[in-house]
C-alpha cells in the first residue's frame, strides 16, 4: 500500500516515515524519560527504530495502526498515531510520543489538531479517543486543555516493562470538535487517506 499522506500546519507536518529518518528516531526514542509511559522502549540499538518503520505500511495494510512522523522543517520530533480502529464504530484511539525537548512548546497540541483534522474531516470519524496514564498529569493536563474529556479510569490496562499502569480514557465527539480548540488549528491535509482508514 502506497502511502503519501501528508498533513501541514502552521508550524508542523506529518508525514510518513522513511527509512531515511530511523537515526532521528532512534535518537528520540532513546531517551528513558520519553518513552517512561510507552509500551516499548527506551530504544538499545538502531535497528529497533528501522525495525518500526519498516513495519508502518504493513501495519496500515492490516488495519492495525496508521502512524506519522511529527515534524518541523527537517527536524523530527515525534510520533503519532491511530490505533484501535473500529471501522463500524467509526472510532480509533490517537496517541503520541514526543521527544522531551519538545514538551510544553505547543507541539503536542498542533500534532492533536492536525490528527484530530484527518480523523473528522478525511476519516468520518464519530469518536477521538485518547489514553493517559493516571499518574501522568502532564499528559492529562494537556489533553484536557485541547478538549478532550476524562471519561473515568482502566485500572490496570496498560503493561509497560514489568509494571501495570491504570489508565485514563478521554474522548472528543464529531458533534464537540468544531467548536473546540483543535478545529481552530489550520489543518491541510494532501495525499490519499488509506481506503481502509475511511470509515464514513
Amino acid at each position: 500500500m502506497s502511502i503519501d499522506l501528508r498533513i501541514a500546519g502552521p508550524e508542523l507536518v506529518l508525514r510518513r516515515a522513511t527509512a531515511s529518518d530511523a537515526r532521528a528516531l532512534f535518537e528520540l526514542g532513546s531517551d528513558p524519560e520519553t518513552t517512561r509511559y510507552m509500551s516499548w522502549g527506551p530504544y538499545t540499538e538502531i535497528g529497533q527504530a528501522e525495525r518500526f518503520i519498516d513495519g508502518m505500511d504493513g501495519q496500515v495494510e492490516r488495519g492495525e495502526e496508521l502512524g506519522l512522523l511529527v515534524t518541523r522543517g527537517n527536524e523530527i520530533l515525534g510520533v503519532t498515531a491511530y490505533t484501535e480502529p473500529r471501522p463500524r464504530d467509526r472510532s480509533v484511539v490517537i496517541g503520541t510520543w514526543l521527544g522531551k525537548a519538545h514538551w510544553g512548546t505547543g507541539v503536542n497540541t498542533e500534532s492533536k489538531a492536525l490528527m484530530a483534522a484527518l480523523a473528522f474531516r478525511g476519516m468520518g470519524v464519530e469518536r477521538l479517543s485518547v489514553y493517559a496514564a493516571v499518574t501522568n498529569e502532564r499528559s492529562r493536563g494537556a489533553l484536557s486543555k485541547v478538549g478532550f474529556t476524562e471519561e473515568g479510569t482502566l485500572r490496570r490496562f496498560h503493561r509497560h516493562g514489568d509494571e501495570w499502569h491504570d489508565l485514563v480514557i478521554g474522548s472528543i465527539l464529531r458533534s464537540e470538535y468544531p467548536s473546540g480548540p483543535l478545529a481552530a488549528i489550520p489543518a491541510e491535509i494532501s495525499g490519499a487517506v488509506p481506503p481502509n482508514w475511511i470509515f464514513a
